[in-house]
């Protein structure tokens, strides 16, 4: 028996565990989703203070310069949110924000008053004055003043402008005025402390440049905070934003998820009853316009969603996805779709190819069903839903093409005398492609080699899209699989390089993330089973050989 029958022989049952573990990790994704994850109570249901924004609803943005917030819906909003917080943090003065404290001394909260710095020196100045009016109208209401929200971050003041405005600020009225940006930067400005009446400091541990796992996010809190008591002995240390977002891409071992923001909140606010510690959550509400800022997990740091809906409840087990089942369903009818197209004009017999159909269908769908809802967390606009509605029809339809090839290659039988076919060239944009599966592997080797490129060089706000390539990427692998009784062609010259490619640009992406976030192995596996096959055939056709 020659090598090559032996390989053929071999390949089956590759092509068979990997066809079931792909139907397998697919339901188990989902039913992962729906499964109610124990954890600790919050002590309460009341929360000290919460960062309030009102722009959640669809085309919202404080980027708006005609954007105006009605009194009438800060009304509504602060009455849902007094049953639950005590206070609200606001960011600026500006569109209609003013009004805030005022509403809020109506339902017996506080506020924390932000005056927005920036740049711009004519919008500084009136957001100053707008606040001071306000700290004069409604000083009842009025907890403290924030002058800038991490201005020294964004490195739009120098420490002198900003010291200066706060100054100014702090000489004009007797409310306790502070400064709030990340804790680091407080570290590296520590003559700051002079111009405020206290320290309010930034502690996100899933956006430290050390990103840190949920398990460990609150004493990594707990630290911070004793450190930075240390540092500015003598006077008050507030923790002005905490929080976890609920979606988005996991960044190595902190990964963004609604079971993650529960766990967090809960045990912070364990952690908050046992010590000495003003503290604000960020946020009230989830803020669609921050996606155009932070990616998708920019989005869902709200503790309400953009329909005041809770996400979820301060007691008792979490889901992270209550509609699971639909996934499993998704998995039932692309199982079904795939039987019905296949047996349009099949040239095999035998429960075998059925068999392989059902699988991929079943894999294609709970695939599919994983990239919807990505779209559903990370669309912005008409464009980005067009553009992945249309690339995942794409990868639905190079799926179903390939399990039709794989399941007639399973139902045909092993023939060890059987010559292996010589490859026939085809010409298609001008380019001679070594079969007709050539064009849709180049297709999908370009559009990952393009976003490797992405997630390596600026990836820090953009997700793993798993669920779409892994339809292709697997069909690929499959039935390369599968293909070792036919002849190997050479792989032309822009599929090698595209092959060196998706190895690197994966292989970079895991190493970015220290090797410690599982979904980036993922995305090396994906890129490695587009790869690989087109590597093998290249080594295998080399004149060496």
């Amino acid at each position: 028996m020659s090598p090559q029958t032996s390989y053929a022989r071999f390949a089956r049952p590759l092509a068979w565990i990997s066809l079931v573990l792909a139907a397998v990790f697919g339901a188990g994704y989902w039913a992962m989703l729906g499964r109610p994850v124990d954890l600790p109570d919050s002590p309460t249901a009341k929360i000290a203070c919460v960062s309030y924004a009102p722009y959640r609803l669809k085309g919202e943005t404080p980027f708006d310069p005609h954007a105006v917030i009605s009194p009438e819906r800060i009304d509504a909003d602060l009455k849902a949110l007094s049953t639950r917080f005590d206070c609200v943090r606001t960011y600026s003065m500006g569109q209609g924000l003013g009004a805030v404290p005022d509403i809020a001394g109506r339902y017996g909260m506080k506020v924390l008053m932000g005056i927005w710095l920036g740049r711009d020196t004519v919008a500084n100045e009136r957001e100053i004055a707008l606040g001071l009016d306000a700290a004069r109208r409604d000083r009842a209401s009025i907890r403290g003043i924030v002058v800038g929200n991490e201005v020294l971050l964004r490195g739009e003041l120098s420490e002198k402008a900003l010291a200066d405005a706060i100054q100014r600020v702090n000489a004009a009225t007797d409310v306790p005025v502070t400064y709030a940006d990340v804790w680091e930067f407080w570290q590296r400005h520590p003559q700051l402390v002079h111009a405020v009446d206290y320290v309010t400091i930034h502690i996100l541990p899933y956006w430290e440049d050390e990103p840190v796992a949920p398990e460990k996010a609150v004493q990594h809190v707990a630290d911070v905070y004793r450190r930075m008591k240390a540092e500015f002995p003598g006077k008050q240390v507030m923790i002005g934003e905490t929080g976890w977002p609920s979606e988005g891409r996991t960044r190595r071992d902190a990964s963004a998820s609604l079971v993650n923001e529960a766990r967090y909140l809960r045990e912070f606010l364990n952690y908050a009853a046992t010590v000495d510690m003003p503290y604000n959550v960020i946020e009230a509400f989830d803020q669609p316009w921050k996606r155009d800022l932070e990616g998708t997990v920019g989005g869902y740091w709200g503790i309400f969603d953009v329909n005041a809906e809770p996400k979820f409840a301060m007691t008792g087990p979490v889901v992270e996805e209550p509609r699971w089942t639909e996934g499993l369903v998704a998995g039932g009818v692309g199982a079904l779709v795939f039987l019905v197209g296949g047996a349009i004009r099949r040239r095999w017999r035998g429960a075998t190819g059925w068999g392989a159909l059902a699988l991929a269908g079943f894999a294609s769908g709970t695939a599919l069903a994983a990239h919807a809802r990505l779209l559903t967390f990370s669309c912005r606009n008409l464009t980005e839903w067009t553009i992945g509605i249309a690339i995942g029809a794409c990868a639905l339809v190079t799926a179903f093409v390939l399990a039709r090839a794989i399941a007639a290659r399973l139902a045909a039988p092993v023939n060890p005398a059987a010559v292996a076919p010589r490859p026939v060239e085809r010409r298609l944009w001008g380019i001679a492609w070594t079969d007709a599966f050539t064009p849709q592997r180049f297709f999908w080797m370009f559009v990952l080699t393009l976003y490797g490129l992405l997630m390596v060089f600026n990836g820090r706000y953009r997700d793993f899209p798993i669920g779409l390539f892994a339809m292709p990427c697997i069909g690929f692998f499959v039935l390369a699989l599968l293909r070792s009784r036919e002849g190997l062609a050479k792989p032309i010259v822009e599929e090698r390089l595209l092959s060196l490619s998706l190895v690197v640009l994966a292989a970079a992406v895991v190493v970015q993330e220290t090797g410690v976030n599982a979904v980036s192995w993922g995305w090396l596996l994906l890129n490695l089973a587009l790869a690989l096959p087109v590597l093998g055939a290249w080594w295998k056709t080399s004149p060496e050989r």
